[in-house]
């Protein structure tokens, strides 16, 4: 019996249920993608951006649709080919030899089928991963509408061949390469398949058999996509990292670039000779020469490359090497914006005169004394109210305060679904009754209450204000940053907006933000989608007007909607004029593919470019996201905002309520400081001996066990008058080391108000002059006896003593340190300022209060620990001393006193009553000065 009808006779069950199976994963799959667009449609369309949900749509499967296309048909087409051309060569019956063993392939239908199969599961998973690469096609396609800029100094090509064009040429390639390997893979299985193996046997010489001509055909269609790689590759040498610098080097461009330019010729000469083959008697010597000239030409330009390299430019390194440095210098300047940085002279003077104080009162009343991570545990022991909430982040920023600017710390009072008691976890609590957090706090940096809690400005459920110009009328936070599950609205539940006395207040939202549910069908798409089948669709208190809002967490959000852009990772809130919160969160086009700009990594990818180009702003109780463009220079937001011309506003629309609030990104800074520490360095000898390497100052810190740690500043947010500047700013400072040093050579300020918003400013130290690093005056600040005394009893047990961030704060001509020390018992993760040490260079002062400190900085007053300074009195001899004549029986009172106020002490300071410890220490310490003239 033939085998084709024996194959259709003896399976047809079989062929039956793997169909019926086929079709049952296609439905599953398939429902579910076409549901997941769906509701996501309806996601985007609830934002007013359908029309970016469609255009991302169609461009990522028209990329699938072309590399599907082409890989299905090259390959298929390919195959067909072979088999239509060969098919005289095949044996009958199906019977191949290999190493002279029989073997029996499947009939021609099932082959073929198999041939299909393999060619349309290749096809797709090559389409699917070219689909996830779609913003490199979609930029390089938006972006051949722009010219211009800057030329890369090698090859000439302007920057957006190298961020937009070169990127595509890659992975087209790298494509194309694959199936070239591909089709030489299937020549080879019919050289197999036709009984042309004795040529593997001895047979050389001569002619070679039909299938061998195929196999040509690939190979050299695979040396002509060598021929391109070599020669897209020689573009890529602009990006390679060197010890010291990047890019092209004197080697490359004497030797490398030209040298691959000839093994490219030589490739297109091999498949040339492959060619061969095609017309003439297939031979395998010719295949074989095919590949010489590339390799020997290879061979060559490595060793011509090796010795340039050791006995021409490592000898005269600096003289050869001159030129490329600089190229390296400018342009990564260039791709970090360090181009725009200015530069000045800070004289960093040490007298208490030259921080003029008269003329910098903005700076010293907003000297931050509040360490985010104390503030945090403290709010979280007076104004989390109930369990459920959080404060999962601590901001600084700046507000009018009856008509002066002063800065502010805030936190948002967040519901943790998570933290709910187990008895209440159920569907109905979790997903229509507990839906938002609520309010947030607000406190002057500086601002401490006589028990040293933190001066509230915002606080409390209802929120009330202190201050009649900062008000918040929304306080419903439905979007933020531990909003990470989904919730439905406009129910027929009333919602649970915050705790009062007995009962809880009660809401129902009145935003139109989320998803519509709809009707029954279209809230089992919602549900099926969601994950949330078995409840949605049944729940008597949902109905037609209830709405589902999905992706509450602003990092998901922004993530979803503009995946193209990279984003920080803190995002801050901001209460506007009219009382509603917003989050403001800054997102960066980055590229690692800048021509000479050296490499540096982010988020644990390397790239060599990057510009703050948008602010996004996300509404609190709504949702509402707004992407603002902040550097409409940046090609690649104009390559953007060409593909998606709705979606992205210039920055003069973003509300004055909102944009007088934008600042500096942290991300940003600490980025071009890093690069900065090198490339400040603008003369090739120079950075060539890295005679003049800075690195960011370091700190001391805390781990998560409580220990003390060295790390690098963090760049810390002031408001405060930059020297030489009229105005008061609030600007971000970080400030910088020599390399291995601890002594301070330099400072970057980065700016955030009004016309200078993006700009940045180096103040350079003078060279001769040693200014004191964090790290010194962490060591002056143990070194100093009292202070180090007091900290050692404080550290006694039931209590430990937490030191807040050391600031390096410029005022004036001088630089002022400031570092606030916190006393926290073990049994209450409440910290209590106890103490506020400020410096200059060659001065150490310190008081129970901020204001204590001044007096005894810039006043004269003596430093003290004591909450209040006793009077100079005259000094008595020790016969004239009341004490000195007491009799033994007082003496013996006041030795009895003092234990009993040092056992008080640590009682209340184990018990967390930090207030009242303060004061028996204070006692203690009048008795053992009452008890100083009888010590012997």
């Amino acid at each position: 019996m033939p085998e084709s009808i024996e194959w259709r006779r003896r399976p047809p069950r079989r062929r039956r249920f793997l169909l019926i199976l086929a079709l049952i994963a296609i439905f599953v799959f398939g429902s579910r993608t076409a549901v997941s667009y769906y509701v996501d449609a309806l996601w985007f369309g609830s934002l007013g951006y359908g029309d970016v949900f469609r255009k991302t749509l169609s461009l990522q499967w028209a990329v699938f649709a072309a590399f599907f296309a082409g890989t299905f048909f090259i390959l298929y087409g390919w195959f067909l080919a072979l088999w239509r051309a060969y098919q005289p060569d095949l044996l009958s019956g199906g019977i191949i030899f290999i190493g002279r063993q029989p073997l029996k392939l499947p009939g021609e239908r099932i082959l073929r089928l198999i041939v299909l199969v393999v060619s349309l599961v290749i096809a797709a998973a090559t389409g699917a991963g070219m689909m996830a690469e779609w913003p490199t096609f979609a930029l390089y396609w938006y972006a051949q509408r722009t010219t211009g800029g800057v030329v890369d100094p090698i090859f000439g090509k302007p920057v957006h061949f190298y961020l937009f064009t070169l990127p595509a040429w890659q992975f087209i390639t790298g494509w194309l390469l694959t199936l070239a390997v591909i089709a030489c893979v299937v020549a080879v299985f019919f050289i197999l398949i036709t009984g042309s193996t004795h040529v593997f046997a001895g047979r050389r010489g001569g002619s070679i058999p039909l299938p061998w001509r195929g196999f040509s055909i690939s190979f050299a269609f695979l040396l002509l996509i060598f021929a391109m790689r070599v020669y897209v590759g020689r573009f890529e040498a602009l990006f390679d990292q060197h010890t010291i610098f990047g890019g092209v080097t004197y080697t490359d461009a004497h030797v490398t670039l030209t040298g691959l330019l000839v093994v490219c010729a030589a490739l297109i000469l091999g498949a040339a000779i492959a060619a061969v083959n095609i017309v003439a008697a297939p031979r395998v010597r010719w295949l074989a020469a095919a590949v010489v000239p590339a390799v020997l030409c290879y061979l060559a330009l490595q060793v011509i490359g090796w010795y340039v390299g050791n006995f021409i430019v490592k000898p005269n390194e600096l003289v050869r090497e001159r030129p490329y440095i600089a190229y390296n210098i400018d342009l990564t300047r260039q791709a970090y914006g360090l181009d725009r940085v200015s530069q000045r002279e800070f004289p960093a003077e040490t007298t208490v005169e030259a921080t003029d104080p008269a003329n910098n009162q903005a700076t010293l009343q907003n000297i931050r004394l509040w360490d985010w991570r104390a503030l945090q545990d403290t709010l979280r022991q007076i104004q989390e109210i109930r369990t459920y909430y959080d404060f999962p982040d601590i901001d600084i920023d700046r507000y009018e305060i009856d008509g002066v600017m002063r800065q502010v710390m805030l936190a948002t009072r967040e519901l943790s679904v998570d933290k709910l008691p187990q008895s209440s976890r159920n569907w109905i609590n979790e997903k229509l009754i507990y839906t938002h957090g609520y309010g947030v706090t607000m406190n002057p940096v500086n601002g401490f209450t006589p028990e040293g809690l933190p001066t509230l400005i915002l606080s409390n459920m209802p929120i009330q204000s202190t201050v009649q110009s900062i008000a918040v009328t929304r306080p419903e936070i439905y979007f933020g940053e531990l909003t990470n599950t989904d919730v439905y609205v406009k129910t027929r539940q009333q919602e649970f907006n915050y705790p009062q006395g007995q009962t809880n207040n009660l809401t129902s939202y009145e935003g139109n933000g989320g998803v519509l549910l709809g009707g029954f069908l279209r809230r089992i798409l919602i549900a099926f989608e969601r994950g949330d089948l078995a409840k949605l669709p049944f729940s008597d208190d949902i109905n037609q007007q209830s709405r589902l809002l999905m992706r509450r967490n602003v990092r998901d959000r922004v993530a979803a909607l503009v995946p193209l852009l990279s984003y920080d990772s803190d995002p801050y809130i901001v209460v506007g004029d009219h009382g509603r919160l917003s989050w403001i969160m800054d997102a960066f086009t980055t590229s690692d593919s800048y021509p000479y700009s050296s490499h540096y990594p982010l988020g644990g990818n390397p790239i060599n470019y990057m510009r703050n180009s948008v602010k996004v702003v996300i509404d609190a109780y709504d949702g509402t996201t707004t992407f603002y463009v902040f550097d409409a220079q940046d090609p690649i937001i104009t390559a953007y905002r060409q593909m998606f011309p709705s979606l992205f506003r210039d920055a003069a629309a973003m509300p004055p309520a909102l944009r007088k609030h934008v600042r500096y990104p942290e991300l940003l800074l600490k980025l071009q400081a890093a690069v900065y520490g090198v490339y400040h360095m603008t003369e090739p000898e120079v950075f060539y001996n890295r005679e003049d390497l800075w690195t960011v100052a370091s700190e001391v810190g805390m781990n998560e066990s409580g220990e003390q740690k060295t790390q690098a500043m963090e760049p810390n947010f002031v408001l405060m008058k930059l020297p030489g500047e009229t105005a008061v700013e609030f600007v971000e400072i970080l400030p910088f080391t020599p390399a291995n040093r601890n002594n301070l050579i330099g400072w970057i300020a980065g700016r955030s108000d009004g016309a200078q918003y993006g700009t940045s400013i180096v103040y350079d130290f003078p060279k001769t002059k040693l200014v004191d690093g964090p790290l010194q005056i962490e060591a002056r600040i143990d070194q100093n006896a009292q202070l180090s005394g007091q900290l050692t009893l404080w550290n006694q047990q039931g209590s430990h003593v937490r030191r807040g961030t050391l600031l390096v704060i410029p005022s004036g001509r001088a630089l002022l340190y400031a570092e606030p020390i916190y006393l926290q018992a073990e049994r209450s993760p409440m910290p209590e300022l106890r103490l506020v040490v400020l410096a200059l260079q060659d001065r150490l002062a310190y008081g129970p209060t901020f204001e204590s400190a001044m007096k005894a900085l810039f006043g004269g007053e003596a430093s003290s620990i004591s909450a209040a300074v006793a009077p100079m009195q005259p000094a008595r001899s020790a016969e004239a001393s009341p004490a000195a004549t007491r009799p033994r029986a007082d003496l013996n009172a006041l030795v009895t006193g003092a234990a009993k106020d040092l056992a008080d002490y640590q009682r209340l300071t184990a018990e967390g009553k930090l207030g009242e410890a303060g004061q028996k220490l204070e006692q203690l310490k009048q008795k053992l000065d009452e008890l100083n003239p009888h010590r012997r």
